[in-house]
């Protein structure tokens, strides 16, 4: 054999016993700011102080097409699972039509700091959003959120009306109240449940819980970042701030102040998602009640007073990934009205 059929050898034995060890699933290890993960554009760092710790905010400024007459900005607040890299389709489509977009990782999300211990909280969060917009002189934003990002995008809307012209709920969580019907999971409890992730475990989440079943190859990196991480140098680091993430997301809900939203609003529901934190956690008879965004969507519609709702039928968590078609034409034609 020759030396260049020995190390093409050599390299799919390695391969095959990596997805053997990750359970068949192909992902690289990451480290906490994911130093090897590519961004689609550029990524800036912006510094800043909390809880007595210095860390650091990165995100995306892209600007409108050199073709396109500006329209405006709009801000992108990704879901828990997630990172600002997932809005890759949807920044491109923004900038073509004539938007800057901003799309920051938040603090224990992404490229930015993982502080842990630290309180977190939607209103820090949306805080430090604030104060990156301030750096970079921006006052007036359109704002999208997506899942955990749709609970930010609504806190950040009722703490600073007069910077929001627009708000996009896509797939929002939080839109009923968990814990009055799922126990509470102790700090330990979760960190041990997240300790535990592994590559399998999060594709086997993913598929089940976004994509009803159906894993297609398109959806590979929504499972880079959280799988690579169940197997990188900081799993641990980040298994604390996945637990600690949780239970802001499972004790701060912003439903009982939707009346209070101002902005006009325009939900975006994928009728077919379940998502609820904590379901397992509850009894059988109330599972079954939960995470009905084909309910959902049309009560929550009726508690923002100036909202419009798109149903996605058939469509699960990630409208961006399973149906980006029909999830832009709603997005475009709510910012032309």
């Amino acid at each position: 054999m020759s030396m260049s059929g020995t190390f093409r050898l050599l390299a799919a034995s390695l391969l095959l016993a990596s997805q053997f060890a990750f359970g068949g699933v192909d992902v690289a290890p990451q480290d906490a700011t994911l130093s090897d993960y590519d961004y689609p554009y550029p990524v800036k760092t912006f510094p800043l102080r909390a809880q007595q710790q210095s860390l650091t905010m990165a995100y995306m400024d892209i600007p409108p097409a050199e073709s396109a007459k500006t329209l405006g900005t709009v801000l992108l607040l990704h879901g828990k699972n997630f990172s600002g890299a997932y809005w890759k389709d949807t920044i491109e489509a923004l900038t073509r039509q004539g938007y800057r977009v901003i799309a920051p990782d938040q603090v224990g999300f992404g490229k930015s700091s993982k502080p842990a211990p630290f309180q977190y909280s939607f209103q820090g969060l949306a805080a430090n959003t604030r104060a990156l917009l301030d750096k970079l002189d921006v006052d007036k934003v359109v704002v999208a959120g997506h899942s955990m990002g749709g609970m930010l995008a609504s806190r950040f809307a009722l703490m600073y009306p007069d910077t929001v012209e627009k708000l996009v709920l896509i797939n929002p969580i939080g839109l009923e109240d968990w814990k009055r019907s799922v126990p509470y999971q102790p700090l330990d409890e979760a960190f041990a449940g997240e300790k535990s992730q592994t590559p399998a475990k999060v594709k086997s989440y993913m598929t089940r819980a976004y994509f009803d079943g159906n894993w297609k190859e398109k959806y590979q990196p929504l499972l880079d970042l959280q799988a690579g991480w169940t197997i990188g140098p900081d799993a641990e680091r980040i298994a604390a701030v996945d637990a600690l993430t949780s239970e802001m997301v499972f004790t701060q809900p912003v439903l009982y102040e939707f009346a209070d939203i101002r902005t006009p609003t325009l939900l975006i529901i994928g009728t077919r998602d379940r998502t609820a934190i904590g379901a397992n956690r509850a009894p059988e008879s109330v599972r079954t009640k939960l995470g009905r965004y084909d309910q959902l969507g049309e009560k929550t519609a009726q508690a923002i007073p100036d909202a419009r709702l798109v149903e996605l039928d058939d469509i699960g968590h990630v409208p961006q990934f399973e149906d980006f078609d029909r999830y832009m034409a709603a997005f475009s034609a709510f910012l032309q009205q």
